[in-house]
């Protein structure tokens, strides 16, 4: 199992500076999603402001061999899609998912996209999955567990109808990309490691319209529901305060139809 550090407040605001940069790639990148593009060209829209504009280190290039800037998961893609020359139609929703390294600290955020007006189906996807990830921030502070937070989630999202996927979850981050605890997007209320003021994880359900199983794709990376329905993901960086939770990647204007936390 891996160490679950308790951070300094000194420490948090370097986190806080680095998941701000992470917060402005997915702000900058929300005019360029529309039909035609092609998801490498994004990625490449990415990479250039990240290393240009802000400065900062693109964490996801070289992570176990990934060659990419971002992760860009499109309708059925559940996570870790590599981008490609595939254009975007309309119709289409896509989770873009960006981790970058500022002053040795890693910040790691991800939001949906609709290319053009999406489905009614696409939509409410969208929808209940962003309302679970708040969900899953709103039980945060001393004295929960990770099994509230995965409770909470899962109790909406299946309460809506869809499935709450089970082989990747949240994860500690600061100096390390991936480390403790791991944050399961679903559970029982009441148990797992209690919730202590200083922690730093990211909360990031994944939810599908059919059921919940996945597979992966032979290049190793993409994961893709097993049935071929749609899913989508949110991910947010929190750290646990003395009174409840600080959002450490926030997205500047909100998020559309989707305000700010």
């Amino acid at each position: 199992m891996k160490a679950v550090k308790i951070h300094s407040a000194a420490e948090i605001e370097l986190a806080r500076a680095a998941g701000h940069a992470a917060a402005k790639v997915l702000e900058m990148i929300t005019p360029f999603v529309q039909p035609g593009v092609t998801t490498d060209e994004l990625d490449r829209i990415c990479h250039d402001y990240l290393v240009n504009e802000l400065k900062v280190i693109p964490a996801n290039i070289g992570y176990e061999g990934y060659t990419r800037t971002v992760c860009t998961s499109v309708n059925h893609v559940v996570c870790h899609g590599i981008p490609s020359d595939k254009k975007l139609k309309k119709g289409d929703i896509v989770n873009i998912d960006v981790a970058i390294i500022k002053d040795g600290w890693y910040g790691d955020t991800s939001r949906m996209y609709f290319v053009g007006e999406p489905s009614v189906r696409a939509r409410r996807l969208t929808d209940i999955t962003y309302q679970a990830m708040v969900a899953g921030i709103k039980v945060v502070r001393p004295g929960a567990t990770l099994g509230d937070i995965g409770d909470a989630i899962q109790q909406l999202a299946e309460g809506a109808g869809f499935s709450v996927v089970r082989e990747y979850c949240g994860h500690g981050v600061g100096e390390i990309y991936h480390t403790g605890p791991q944050v399961l997007h679903y559970g029982e209320a009441g148990t797992g490691r209690v919730l202590e003021a200083g922690m730093i994880f990211t909360i990031e359900p994944m939810i599908n319209v059919g059921k919940a199983a996945t597979s992966v794709l032979s290049d190793g990376w993409t994961v893709v529901t097993k049935d071929r329905s749609l899913s989508a993901q949110w991910e947010h960086t929190i750290a646990v305060t003395a009174t409840g939770y600080d959002l450490l990647t926030p997205w500047p204007e909100g998020t559309g139809d989707y305000p700010a936390i």
